[in-house]
C-alpha cells in the first residue's frame, strides 16, 4: 500500500488502536447504519461468500474482523464443528454476542478479542477463514495475511470480501462522489462518532483492489487466487487457498 490511512489523523495511537477506537464508539448503531449506507446490497455479498466456503464442508472456521458476526452467523448454516469470529473491537462484538445469544448459537459460535497479527490459534488449526471489510483495517496488511496462512490448514479456503472501486463510467464517477461526500455526511447525521465513517470512506478509495490485490495474495504465499468483483465493481470477493 502506497499510504496508511488512519481514522483520527491528529491521535498519536497506531493504527491498531485508533481502528478498535472507532468501532468501540459506533458499534451500537453500526448495523443499522451499514445497511442503510450499503442498501442491503451487503447481505447478498456476504451469501456469496458463504457459497464459496460450503464447497469445502469446513468444520473448523474463522472469521477475522468478524465485527457484530453477520458472516459468522450466516456461515452456521453450513453445520460447522465450530466458527469462531475474533475483532480487536470489544464494542462490536459485545452487539455480535446478543445476536448469537438470541440466535441461540452459543455452543457454535465463540467471540473473542484478538489481534489479526497475533492470533492465538496453533499452526493450520482452520479449514476456511473469511475476512469481510476487515483486510483495509489491518495496520500491516502482509503481516496479517501471513498469520492468516499460518492458521489455515494446507488445502484450506480464504475467503476476502472488501470494497474497491469500479472502474467503468458511469459506476466510477457515481461511486466516487457517493464515497467522498454523501458516505460522511449520513454517517456525521446518525453515527456518534463524527470521524469513523470519514476514515471508512477514504481507507475504500486508497485500497488495493483486483489484480494489484490478487498479486499481493500470491506474493504472500497463497495459491488458487481468484477475484470477482460485486454489483460494478463496488465491492470484490477474493478466494485463495494454501
Amino acid at each position: 500500500m502506497s499510504k496508511i490511512i488512519k481514522p483520527y489523523k491528529d491521535s498519536k495511537l497506531g493504527k491498531k488502536e485508533q481502528v478498535a477506537t472507532m468501532f468501540n464508539n459506533i458499534s451500537k448503531n453500526y448495523d443499522d447504519l451499514n445497511r442503510v449506507i450499503s442498501f442491503g446490497i451487503d447481505i447478498s455479498w456476504r451469501k456469496k461468500v458463504v457459497k464459496i466456503i460450503s464447497k469445502n464442508n469446513p468444520q473448523q472456521i474463522l472469521d477475522i474482523a468478524t465485527g457484530t458476526g453477520d458472516l459468522a452467523l450466516m456461515m452456521s448454516a453450513l453445520q460447522p464443528n465450530k466458527i469462531i469470529g475474533l475483532d480487536i473491537s470489544e464494542g462490536m462484538l459485545a452487539v455480535g454476542k446478543e445476536k448469537i445469544a438470541k440466535a441461540k448459537l452459543n455452543d457454535k459460535i465463540e467471540m473473542i478479542v484478538g489481534d489479526s497479527e497475533n492470533m492465538p490459534f496453533e499452526d493450520s488449526t482452520f479449514d476456511a477463514i473469511t475476512v469481510s471489510f476487515g483486510v483495509r483495517n489491518f495496520a500491516n496488511l502482509e503481516k496479517g495475511l501471513s498469520e492468516i496462512r499460518r492458521v489455515l490448514k494446507p488445502g484450506g479456503t480464504f475467503v476476502i470480501l472488501e470494497t474497491s472501486n469500479p472502474t467503468k463510467f458511469p459506476f466510477k464517477q457515481g461511486y466516487k462522489f457517493y464515497t467522498s461526500f454523501i458516505l460522511p455526511i449520513i454517517g456525521k447525521l446518525f453515527s456518534k462518532d463524527k470521524i469513523a465513517y470519514s476514515y471508512l470512506s477514504e481507507s475504500a478509495n486508497y485500497f488495493p483492489f483486483g489484480e494489484t490485490f490478487n498479486n499481493i495474495l500470491k506474493k504472500n504465499g497463497f495459491i488458487n487466487t481468484e477475484y470477482t468483483p460485486v454489483t460494478f465493481g463496488v465491492a470484490t470477493i477474493y478466494s485463495a487457498s494454501k
